[in-house]
C-alpha cells in the first residue's frame, strides 16, 4: 500500500543555530497483528508475466545468473572513520583554517560541511549539506556501505536520521514542498550518529536552500582530544563544540522487528539466499532468489518504488516494522541491507505458510505482492534457478 502523499511547508531559517535534538513525539504506525493486515512487502503492484492456462503450473522463464561477489553493492569500499568532534562556526571556515586544524596534535583528518535549519510543520530540523563522495567516510561503516544513501544524495534527495523519521512521522518516499522552493523527496534513512543532526542533503541542494557555507567542521581524532584552546583560536570564541561519542557510532539494538536471522554475513548472493531460507523450514532458497530478482534485480534498484516500497526485497515500511530482522547481527534491522532484507522476506513468507509448499506457497507469494501474475513469474524464476544451480 503506497504511503499517502504529504505536502508540507518548510521555511528556511538563516544560518545554523545551536545544535539540539528535534522535538516531537513518536508517530510510528501501529504494527499489524497478522500478515493479512500488513501491506505486502512489494507494495501490491502487479508484475506483468505470461500466464499459463492453469494457476497450478508456474511459468517457465529463464533465470538470470546470480550476481557474483558480496551482496554489499555499494561499490569500492570505504573505511569509515566517523567524527569524534563537531565544531560549528559563526562564519565560513577557510581551507587554510582546515589545514591548520588538521595539523593539531591527535587530529587524523578534518573536513568542512554546510549547515542549515529548516522548520517542518512546526518542528526544527538541522541538516548538513555535504559532498556525497567526500562525506561517505565520515559516517558509520554500515552507512558508508549503504548504496541508497549515496545515490539518494547524488539525486538531490534527502537522507534523514532514523530517529528523526520516527519522531516526525515523515514517510520515506514522500515528497515535501519547500515554500517558494523545490519539492524534496525523502529517499532514505540511516543511523548517522551525529548529535543534533537530523539529516543530510547534497551541498548543491543545501546552498540552493540557503544553507550557510562551510560553517560545520568535522574532526576525527585518535589517541587524545585536540587542544580546545587552539580550536577556539582558529574558529573564534563563539564556536560551538559537540563531542561525538562511541555510542553514536554504533546503531542501537532495534526495539521492534527482532527475530531469526543469519550468523555473520554470507559471502555471496547464492549463500545469502540459501542461508536465509533456513529461517523458514521447507522454503526453497530459489523462491527468495526469484523475489530478489523481480523486486530489485538483486539490489540494483532499491527504490523507493512508486508505492513506497524500500530496499532489495522491496518491503513497505509498515510491514518491515513487524517482520524486519537483524540478519547479520550488527545491531540494526536495516531495510536497505540485503543481509537483513532477505531473511526478513523468508520470515514474512513463512508467516503466510510458504514452508508448506504447494498451494500454501503460492498463496504466501501472493501475500508478498497481491498479483497472481507476480506469483507465476516468481515461481517460474524459482524453477529456472533450481535448474541452473541445483
Amino acid at each position: 500500500m503506497a504511503g499517502l502523499a504529504v505536502v508540507i511547508t518548510l521555511v528556511i531559517v538563516g544560518g545554523f543555530v545551536a545544535l539540539g535534538s528535534m522535538d516531537g513525539s513518536s508517530d510510528a504506525s501501529s504494527s499489524a497483528s497478522s500478515s493479512a493486515s500488513s501491506p505486502p512487502p512489494g507494495g501490491g503492484s502487479a508484475i506483468a508475466a505470461e500466464r499459463p492456462d492453469t494457476l497450478d503450473t508456474p511459468v517457465a522463464v529463464p533465470g538470470p545468473a546470480l550476481p557474483e561477489g558480496s551482496p554489499a553493492t555499494s561499490g569500492p569500499g570505504v573505511t569509515a572513520t566517523p567524527p569524534t568532534l563537531l565544531a560549528i562556526s559563526r562564519s565560513p571556515v577557510s581551507a587554510d583554517t582546515l589545514r591548520e586544524i588538521g595539523a593539531l596534535k591527535h587530529v587524523q583528518k578534518v573536513a568542512g560541511a554546510d549547515g542549515g535549519t529548516v522548520q517542518v510543520s512546526g518542528k526544527t530540523l538541522q541538516l548538513l549539506g555535504v559532498d556525497p563522495a567526500g562525506f561517505r567516510s565520515w559516517t558509520p561503516q554500515p552507512v558508508a556501505d549503504h548504496p541508497e544513501v549515496w545515490s539518494a544524495l547524488a539525486r538531490n534527495e534527502v537522507v534523514a536520521d532514523g530517529a528523526t523519521v520516527a519522531k516526525s512521522g515523515m514517510v520515506l518516499g514522500d515528497d515535501y514542498q519547500v515554500e517558494d522552493g523545490p519539492s524534496l523527496r525523502l529517499a532514505a534513512s540511516a543511523t548517522l550518529g551525529l548529535p543534533g543532526i537530523d539529516g543530510l542533503v547534497s551541498r548543491d541542494l543545501g546552498r540552493r536552500l540557503g544553507f550557510a557555507a562551510d560553517v560545520v567542521v568535522l574532526i576525527h581524532a585518535k589517541g587524545g582530544t585536540p587542544d580546545r584552546d587552539a580550536l577556539t583560536r582558529l574558529l573564534g570564541r563563539d564556536a560551538q563544540f559537540v563531542p561525538v561519542g562511541t555510542t553514536q557510532e554504533k546503531p542501537a539494538k532495534p526495539t521492534s522487528g527482532s527475530g531469526p536471522g543469519l550468523v555473520g554475513r554470507p559471502a555471496s548472493y547464492l549463500d545469502l539466499y540459501r542461508r536465509s531460507a533456513g529461517v523458514c523450514p521447507g522454503l526453497s532458497w530459489t523462491v527468495l532468489a526469484a523475489i530478489g530478482q523481480v523486486e530489485s534485480s538483486h539490489g540494483r534498484n532499491n527504490g523507493p518504488s512508486s508505492a513506497g516500497a524500500l530496499g532489495p526485497m522491496q518491503f513497505m515500511p509498515a510491514t518491515w516494522k513487524v517482520y524486519g530482522v537483524d540478519g547479520d547481527g550488527d545491531g540494526e534491522a536495516d531495510i536497505w541491507s540485503p543481509y537483513d532484507a532477505v531473511p526478513s522476506a523468508a520470515k514474512y513468507l513463512c508467516a503466510n505458510g510458504a514452508g508448506q509448499g504447494g498451494d500454501k506457497l503460492r498463496k504466501a507469494v501472493w501475500f508478498y505482492n497481491h498479483s497472481w501474475d507476480y506469483v507465476d513469474k516468481v515461481l517460474g524464476l524459482a524453477s529456472a534457478y533450481a535448474r541452473a544451480y541445483g
